[in-house]
């Protein structure tokens, strides 16, 4: 299947090029596994990725790997026949987590939170396993400023995501390349080009995070007001100004 090249995919494709150059996040000779878990962020990841393979300066290796959890219903094999009518080298990984929330999750906790660490220690010890140095993940920019907004307004705390960081297992360092990619664009992206979007089927999927909605619901409301409002909050994570937060920690680095 070849991408629609509008102006749609070029934007995308620069973007990705940009926070690649800005952050650093692909060298030479790196091999990375791309979390695939059928949206339509990682689809649109694993794609924009092997164009940018053929034309960079540099050699690198792309494996999808999918995590399937074991919710009845989800549709790993239109996940697999996409992989394989595609070309791309690929594994997928069936688990019972679902088995493992079901027994351990505290009543009236997240499904989330527990299901997503199981799936990041698959994806690191997949990305090991088949010699990736590097895993790449499909969180884009309305990601970045959600939780920053998240862990401001329900954690006490001054955080988001890092386009590139070494995983806990001091092994594997974790690059997100859509961090310059609002949402807004992969969705009409995935859409023009078909691709077979798979929902995780989790049994509270679209309702579980309802905080996050809420911050979607409030960044919605600002951009009516100023359009540039997710840039100048994403532009925040790179301008920090120790000197001037509480953390006594901070305040001890000379400026």
């Amino acid at each position: 299947m070849a991408l629609i090249e509008d102006r749609l995919y070029t934007r995308i494709k620069n973007r990705i090029g940009s926070a690649i150059a800005d952050y650093d996040l692909i060298s030479e000779g790196d091999r990375i596994a791309v979390g695939i878990s059928g949206g339509k962020d990682s689809y649109t990841l694993l794609h924009m990725l092997d164009v940018l393979r053929r034309r960079a300066p540099v050699r690198y290796e792309l494996v999808a790997i999918n995590i399937d959890s074991g919710y009845p219903g989800f549709r790993a094999d239109l996940i697999e026949k996409h992989l394989q009518e595609e070309g791309f080298t690929y594994h997928m990984e069936k688990t019972d987590h679902y088995g493992i929330i079901s027994e351990k999750r505290r009543p009236n906790s997240s499904y989330c939170s527990i299901c997503a660490r199981l799936k990041r220690g698959a994806l690191y010890g997949l990305a090991q396993q088949y010699g990736c140095n590097k895993l790449a993940l499909g969180h884009h920019m309305d990601d970045f400023i959600e939780t920053l907004l998240l862990n401001q307004f329900f954690v006490g705390s001054l955080k988001a995501m890092s386009p590139s960081m070494l995983a806990d297992n001091g092994v594997t360092t974790v690059i997100r390349p859509l961090v310059y990619v609002p949402e807004s664009d992969i969705i009409p992206f995935s859409r023009n080009n078909r691709f077979p979007v798979v929902c995780c089927r989790c049994p509270v999927c679209g309702s579980a995070d309802l905080q996050r909605k809420r911050m979607k619901e409030l960044l919605a409301t600002l951009e009516r007001e100023n359009p540039q409002i997710k840039k100048s909050l994403l532009k925040a994570l790179s301008n920090v100004h120790p000197r001037h937060l509480l953390d006594k920690g901070l305040a001890r680095i000379p400026s």
